[in-house]
Formats: structure tokens, C-alpha cells, sequence
């Protein structure tokens, strides 16, 4: 049976700091939820606690004070609405969640992706080359999976994401010099430790041309038993309006099906 489109573990608040658009509320969330048909969604704001040193000024504010000003979420009949975050990894391969934090989450996302934040989760010398940044993609990608996590509700956010990289460009070469063989080598520990890979919608919003490029890394996922769950990773309500379109080729040129949905309990 084809892949139902009927999960969004990766939406932002007013809360997070890049979105700060009230109209992007908890509220309206449940009713994108309702209007879709979907029956889980996560709100995913951004996050780092403050017990855990190193956070950048972006991340600073961020703390679980914070991103707990949403609770207690609005519910709906036949809808799922979790609490979760989207905590990060620092250069120095720090998360920004101690461990007494897990339980106060239904759902984790980590992105080993955000190389767009020099000095923070990539360093100067391996930000100057595509070589650099593929290597730190696939360092930190396979850091979190040796961590002792709970993996069963994590999911690694838009692996494919265009903040690998300044320009389009260096972003499909970052793409084509992941190696195969260390990516099933990854994607096989990931699907054994039961974690999500996310198809982010903007991710998936790539030209006819790229489509081999950024799905090579979540065909192997795919062939390695990876679960995928959708990721809209929306910070205003308008970028609901295409998700349906663009999970939809997705899904399809991905041939996904029931089987490959990443499922929490």
C-alpha cells in the first residue's frame, strides 16, 4: 500500500526564534492537522538547555523554559498532537539536551545538517570545501548514532538539507561525495537503532535535474530498512499550502510504501 501522508514531525511555533510569527501557534497547527487528515503531528521548536555549555546566541534563549510556553498543547479527536524539539550538535560534537531531558519530550529531532552555522556546528578550515563539508556530514551523522539516545523517538532532520552549503552548486557536489559505502554503512545502524529519517519539504522541493542527486542519500535509506516520516519544518502557516504536493512526488518517485513508515509508539 503507497505511503499515506498522514504525519508532521517537524514544525516550528512563534517560539522558535526564525519564525517569531504569532500566527504560527499551536492552534493553528491542530487546524493544519485537521485540515490535512493527518493524525500525528509534532511541534518541534527550536531548543538548547541551559545545563549544557557552548550554546551560540541563537541558541541561548532557546531553553526548555522557553519552548515549554506552549504546553499544554490543544487536542483534537483522531489527532496526535506531541510536544517534541529540534535540539542540534555543536562543532565539538555536544547536544544540547542532557539526558534527565528525554522523557520530557514525546518526539527528538536532531539535524546533524546545520552546517550553515559557522563556528557553531562546522569549523572555518572544513566549511571551506565541499570535501569538508560532506566529511562533517557524515562525522556528525554517525557521532549521534554511537550516542546513547532514545532512538525510538528520534528522527534526523532534512538530511538533504540546502544549508549544507553557501551555494546550490556546492551543495549537489557536497551531495554526490557522500560515498555509498559509508552511507549504508550509516543508514544500516540507524534502521537497526529504529530512528526516523525525515523528508523535509523543503528538501523534497528540489528541480527535475537534481532528483538523482538528493534522493541518492534516501534511496540507500531506503534499501538499508530506514522508516521515513514527514517533515514539513514550517515556520509560517502559508508554508503549509504546498506540503501535500510536495510530499506527494516524494512519496512516489521514492515509492514508498505503508512498510517504510517511521511509526512512534
Amino acid at each position: 500500500m503507497r505511503y499515506i501522508f498522514d504525519n508532521d514531525l517537524h514544525i516550528h511555533s512563534y517560539l522558535s526564534l526564525c519564525s517569531k510569527d504569532e500566527r504560527q501557534n499551536p492552534e493553528s497547527i491542530l487546524q493544519y492537522a485537521k485540515d490535512n487528515g493527518l493524525k500525528t503531528v509534532a511541534l518541534t521548536d527550536h531548543y538548547w538547555d541551559s545545563k549544557i555549555e557552548g550554546a551560540s546566541g541563537f541558541y541561548t534563549p532557546q531553553n526548555f523554559e522557553w519552548v515549554s510556553r506552549s504546553k499544554p498543547l490543544p487536542q483534537a479527536d483522531g489527532i496526535r498532537f506531541l510536544f517534541g524539539c529540534e535540539t542540534d550538535l555543536d562543532k565539538n560534537m555536544r547536544l544540547g539536551m542532557p539526558k534527565e531531558r528525554f522523557e520530557d519530550f514525546d518526539f527528538i529531532v536532531i539535524p546533524v545538517t546545520h552546517l550553515h552555522m559557522k563556528g557553531f556546528t562546522i569549523s572555518e578550515e572544513d566549511a571551506a570545501s565541499a570535501e569538508g563539508r560532506a566529511r562533517v556530514w557524515l562525522e556528525r551523522f554517525d557521532f549521534v548514532l554511537g550516542m546513547d539516545l532514545p532512538f525510538e523517538k528520534i528522527g534526523f532532520a532534512h538530511l538533504a538539507t540546502s544549508l549544507i552549503a553557501p551555494t546550490r552548486d556546492e551543495y549537489l557536489k557536497v551531495l554526490s561525495l557522500l560515498p555509498e559505502e559509508k552511507l549504508c554503512e550509516l543508514f544500516e545502524k540507524c534502521a537497526k537503532l529504529g530512528a526516523g529519517i525525515e523528508l523535509n519539504a523543503s528538501d523534497m522541493s528540489f528541480a527535475p535535474n537534481e532528483a538523482e542527486t538528493v534522493l541518492r542519500i534516501f534511496k540507500i535509506a531506503k534499501k538499508c530498512g530506514c522508516k521515513f516520516y514527514m517533515g514539513s519544518d514550517a515556520h509560517h502557516p502559508q508554508e503549509f499550502e504546498k506540503v501535500n504536493q510536495v510530499f506527494a512526488r516524494a512519496i512516489d518517485m521514492l515509492a514508498l510504501t505503508e512498510d517504510d513508515k517511521f511509526k512512534l509508539l
